[in-house]
């Protein structure tokens, strides 16, 4: 059977470090670390498990993850956790009761007007309007709790800041003068919103106002409403350099294609304009494929002379050919042709003699 011994109640700043100390939970209880370690003491935090957790050698408390108190509680509060302590041989319960203090870690989220960007929304004031008439209300809100969640709303900038005022509690612009005819059309407000927290956070908006009495009055002058000028401005950098840099890549591929077309160019001229003879090469064993009579092997010449020429002879050696064709010089002109099986013609070496026979000059 369990008893409820003990409660103890701790009040903690959210997003507080992991491993920071909640609190001596062994001093605040009255429990020895002995018993801690004995009644093998744990924490049953139920829903909130991932955020405390107990260390038994030192009888604390410890922070496991940081706590927001907006993502935990949202708009409850207060904001707190429940755990027991429970501890065995005998069963004891205590009680645990963690209390989660907002800080003023949200700046405020205007609503109205919408910021838009580029676009432009204006609030329209008839030329007519008295005194006191209502423009428009700010509104904005802050997640945040108690004091920290208290707003406040101040006229920064305006154009004709003696025409305009921002209700310091309800965010609400009024005129505190008669609007004239004097008055420009195209008005521009800057609005603070502050919370009050320490130190505190803050919020802007800007309110474009028209001073007009219609529609197409209004239309023709807000065509060219001035934007927030540190947008344009970084807007026309960046239009500007990414036009340098494209510009850039494109001349620098232009000088590169002409300068290879001029290399190409001027090399073609000077081959064209050389007068350096061309040797032609002929591989070996060339062949003539034209008729024009050139020897279509390799052939090897051996001339021998004597004093007298009727005893002078050539030889020469023809690779691989059966057909020999022998002159007679004595003769009327007719050819002899010899077939032979194997002649020495065969060997790739051996000669053939071909003698002037009975011939005088």
């Amino acid at each position: 059977m369990a008893y409820v011994l003990g409660q103890v109640s701790y009040s903690i700043p959210e997003e507080m470090a992991k491993g920071s100390v909640v609190g001596n939970i062994a001093n605040d209880l009255g429990l020895d670390l002995k018993r801690l370690k004995s009644g093998k003491a744990r924490v049953y935090t139920g829903g909130g498990a991932e955020y405390i957790g107990l260390n038994k050698d030192r009888g604390v408390l410890l922070i496991q993850e940081r706590i927001d108190r907006e993502a935990l509680c949202g708009e409850t509060t207060p904001c707190a956790l429940h755990f027991q302590l429970i501890l065995e041989n005998p069963m004891e319960l205590h009680q645990l009761k963690i209390l989660i203090q907002d800080q003023n870690d949200n700046p405020p989220q205007v609503l109205y007007p919408v910021q838009t960007g580029g676009s432009v929304v204006a609030e329209m004031v008839p030329r007519s309007a008295d005194v006191g008439y209502l423009v428009t209300k700010v509104v904005a809100v802050d997640v945040d709790s108690g004091q920290n969640a208290w707003l406040s709303y101040k006229l920064q900038k305006a154009t004709d800041r003696a025409l305009f005022e921002v209700g310091l509690q309800n965010g609400e612009i009024r005129t505190i003068r008669q609007v004239s005819d004097k008055d420009a059309v195209k008005q521009r407000l800057t609005v603070i919103v502050e919370d009050n927290g320490q130190p505190s956070r803050s919020a802007t908006v800007i309110v474009n106002v028209a001073v007009a009495d219609s529609f197409p009055e209004v239309l023709s002058e807000f065509t060219d409403f001035p934007h927030d000028k540190e947008y344009n401005d970084n807007l026309t950098f960046y239009l500007v350099l990414a036009l340098a840099v494209v510009s850039f890549l494109f001349i620098t591929c232009l000088v590169v294609i002409i300068s290879v077309r001029i290399y190409r160019w001027r090399q073609s001229r000077i081959l064209y304009q050389s007068n350096l003879p061309v040797i032609p090469y002929y591989p070996p064993r060339y062949s003539d494929t034209l008729g024009t009579g050139t020897l279509q092997h390799v052939y090897n010449y051996e001339v021998c002379r004597t004093t007298d020429s009727r005893k002078s002879d050539c030889k020469f050696g023809r690779a691989g050919s059966q057909n020999v064709l022998i002159m007679d010089p004595s003769s009327t002109g007719t050819m002899q042709r010899i077939q032979s099986e194997k002649s020495i013609l065969d060997e790739p070496d051996s000669p053939l003699e071909v003698g002037y026979l009975g011939a005088h000059l």
